[in-house]
């Protein structure tokens, strides 16, 4: 998966946030001039994103630069993903930017895969989505890391997706009532209900939601949910959400989930990016 979810300007953006006034040592050392070569390898299997961007930052910088290996692509460790070429300026102005940028990106898409990974070795076609707890200010790069992951959002925002919360449903006089509503209002929309106990996912079904979101459940709870929604509302699909990651996903998937909704990816660690620079 590769598409362009940055512009010419957020590449400027990046680059002027780490050298404003230009690369101090660089410049003092009087190597701004000399011919240099990077290249990017990665330390460990990951699963790439960023890449692209990263050859952005080069040639804006006045580098040459070349994708090796594209974002959502399973690299080995050892294996050369970017090389750059050019002067040294170029060359150490957008080194410490692309690099980190690919670490983070690269850490995000990596777990999602080996989520997804997991849960579809059980269940191949359960759905891994995302949740809208991306950094603030980092949305697209954090999307654009878990989809080169294999997952997709699971809401971009409160503009598109009809999610009706307990906090919600504290100001109507039923979960029904908030349904019919919501369904008159946005018919196009699918309506998604949270769900915290067994309790509530029987008050709830029988105006059969589109999706049951059910948080913080256990897997044994979530093949509960799904027996009582199989008997009783068999269009209803069922979302695990909170807590959801790695260690359990392919749990939730065996207990019959049709949606895993996790955060998880958001806090990976960052993959480890080699980076070698050498005149050229």
């Amino acid at each position: 998966m590769t598409y362009t979810w940055w512009t010419q300007a957020s590449v400027d953006a990046l680059l002027a946030e780490d050298a404003p006034y230009g690369d101090l040592t660089t410049e003092s050392l009087a190597l701004t001039g000399r011919k240099a070569r990077l290249t990017m390898a990665m330390r460990a299997d990951a699963t790439l994103c960023g890449v692209e961007l990263a050859r952005d930052l080069f040639v804006t910088a006045g580098a040459e630069a070349d994708v090796l290996a594209a974002t959502g692509t399973r690299a080995p460790a050892g294996e050369t993903i970017l090389m750059a070429q050019g002067t040294a300026g170029p060359i150490f102005r957008a080194w410490k930017v692309a690099q980190t940028l690919v670490e983070y990106l690269s850490g995000i898409a990596t777990l999602t895969a080996d989520i997804v990974t997991a849960a579809r070795a059980v269940s191949p076609d359960i759905a891994v989505v995302t949740t809208r707890k991306t950094l603030p200010g980092a949305k697209a790069q954090m999307i654009a890391a878990i989809r080169a992951g294999g997952a997709f959002p699971h809401r971009l925002g409160l503009s598109e997706t009809l999610l009706l919360f307990p906090e919600h449903q504290a100001f109507l006089t039923d979960p029904a009532a908030g349904i019919a509503t919501l369904r008159r209002a946005a018919p196009e929309k699918k309506v998604v209900v949270e769900v915290k106990t067994l309790d509530e996912v029987d008050a709830v079904l029988p105006a059969h939601p589109d999706v049951l979101q059910c948080e913080k459940m256990t897997p044994g709870d979530i093949a509960e949910v799904a027996r009582r929604v199989a008997a009783r509302a068999p269009g209803t699909k069922v979302a695990a959400a909170g807590g959801v990651n790695l260690a359990n996903a392919a749990a939730y998937a065996v207990a019959g989930a049709h949606v895993l909704v996790t955060s998880a990816p958001y806090w990976a660690k960052p993959a480890d990016v080699k980076v070698v620079i050498s005149p050229a």
